[in-house]
Order: C-alpha cells, then sequence, then structure tokens
C-alpha cells in the first residue's frame, strides 16, 4: 500500500491544515474543519462523514493499520503519509496519535420537519467556552436529545470544541445559525415547551419539574447566565438547588444535571 509522502509545512495540503486549525474565518469561508487523533478521525469516517484528506505518520499507519479501509474509502483514497517532524507542526495537543484530517462541515440543521411530538431538546445561549459546549454536545449524545441548538456561543468547529465531543458531533444533530429569539420561537412554533436554566431561589426546583412532552432546556452563559429578556421568552424557569455556600455550577455540569433530568 503506497501513500504519498509530505515532508515540507509548505505544502498547500498542510498549510491549508494549519489555517484551518487556527482560523474560525477561514473555517467559515472554507465550510471545512479539522480532526485531530485517531478515535475522532474514525468515528467520522464510521459516521459517514466525508474527509478531504487523512494525514498519518508512519508509527501511526502500522498501529492503526486495521482502520485504513475505511479510511480511505472515507477520503476518497486522499491519505498521506507526513514525517514526525511535520505532524508536531500540525497537532495542537500533546497527544494527537500521529493522525490528522480535514472534513466539510456537517450537514445536521435543525428545520421545522425535524421537530417532533415528544422530542426534547437544548438551547445553549452565547456559551463562550469550547469545552463546555463540547461536553454539553457530548452530555446530548449520551441522554438521546433530539437536537441542540447554539446561539451565539463560540465556534462549534474549534478544534477545543470538536475535542471535547469526544465524536458525538457526528451524531448529535445541531444548528448554529439562528440567534436565541430565532430558536425560541421556532420551538414555540413546533409545540415545544422551553425551561429557562436559571439561579433563581423563586424558580422551579429541577426535582420537582414534570417536563411536558415536547421539551426545550435553556442554559446560558458562563460568566452572566441568561438575560431576562431570554428568559422572558421562556416557558417555565427551573432551578438546581444546592447546599451549603454552593452559589452556581459550571454550565456544563449544569447542563448535565438538567438535562438527564429532562430524558429520565
Amino acid at each position: 500500500m503506497e501513500f504519498k509522502f509530505i515532508t515540507s509545512r509548505d505544502n498547500p495540503l498542510i498549510k491549508e491544515y494549519i489555517k484551518l486549525r487556527d482560523n474560525k474565518k477561514y473555517r467559515t469561508k472554507e465550510q471545512k474543519f479539522v480532526l485531530e487523533g485517531a478515535r475522532l478521525t474514525v468515528d467520522a469516517a464510521k459516521s459517514g462523514v466525508s474527509l478531504e484528506g487523512v494525514f498519518i505518520t508512519e508509527e501511526a499507519l502500522e498501529k492503526y493499520f486495521d482502520d485504513i479501509e475505511l479510511l480511505k474509502a472515507s477520503s476518497d483514497e486522499r491519505i498521506y503519509l507526513i514525517s514526525d517532524k511535520l505532524a508536531g507542526m500540525m497537532e495542537d495537543t500533546k497527544n494527537s496519535q500521529g493522525i490528522f484530517s480535514v472534513a466539510g462541515v456537517l450537514d445536521k440543521n435543525l428545520g421545522v420537519g425535524k421537530i417532533k411530538t415528544g422530542s426534547r431538546f437544548a438551547v445553549l445561549d452565547g456559551l463562550q467556552d469550547p469545552g463546555n459546549v463540547g461536553t454539553i454536545l457530548r452530555v446530548s449524545d449520551a441522554v438521546g436529545l433530539d437536537g441542540v441548538f447554539l446561539c451565539d456561543c463560540c465556534d462549534v468547529y474549534n478544534p477545543k470544541t470538536i475535542r471535547s465531543t469526544m465524536g458525538s458531533i457526528f451524531r448529535v444533530p445541531f444548528r448554529d445559525d439562528l440567534s436565541f429569539p430565532e430558536a425560541a420561537q421556532l420551538l414555540h412554533d413546533c409545540g415545544v415547551v422551553l425551561y429557562a436554566a436559571v439561579v433563581d431561589p423563586d424558580a422551579e426546583s429541577i426535582r420537582e419539574t414534570v417536563f411536558c412532552g415536547s421539551s426545550c432546556v435553556v442554559i446560558g452563559n458562563e460568566g452572566n447566565g441568561l438575560s431576562d429578556e431570554d428568559v422572558a421568552l421562556c416557558n417555565k424557569r427551573i432551578t438546581i438547588r444546592m447546599n451549603g455556600s454552593i452559589e452556581s455550577l459550571n454550565a456544563a455540569t449544569a447542563a448535565a444535571i438538567t438535562l438527564w433530568e429532562m430524558t429520565k
């Protein structure tokens, strides 16, 4: 099995990879994003994602040889061998596993036709930490949500966001092109009840909440939570009652608790 060997950072494919890794505007313009690591690349291929190129070191090729046929099919045989030095320039983590790939943005938009009776959703409103957004997408996959709306959040295709999803981004339907008022209106029009997760002793305790057939939990910004205007667009306010001097939880932790309660 022969592959083209790339050693120079000046190679156009390598330059594009690095630019996609580092530049949100370029990712948006080109409608592409990057994956780093064996798990993400293989998960993408298994999920039917078309890869526009796979870059792999000789050591990784030997280690993950059983996955090569799958990667060849997913990338239309665009697999390139790279040197360890070049891999070091491409990596964004300390443990890249010697595999990198480029993929086209995912076609997972949530339209009216995909919002059915009994569906469960989450809206992330203004979250800016890639780790939080990625973790919540992973939680959404774990509890079986029907979709996630990302409104004015950090870039879902940020490499840190992608890594934090641990592959769930390939399985969870999401939409990131609506403002919160637009997403709220779409969900209301489809009969979905919106629950605003707030830090407020007067809100209903999550332990006492009986979620409606079609429900959506709304999670706000890490530092400021939900604005009064956005809370007003929701049907109900819910909160996690806490013991001791704890005032609030990390957004991803609060989302995990709330989404579990909604879907249990």
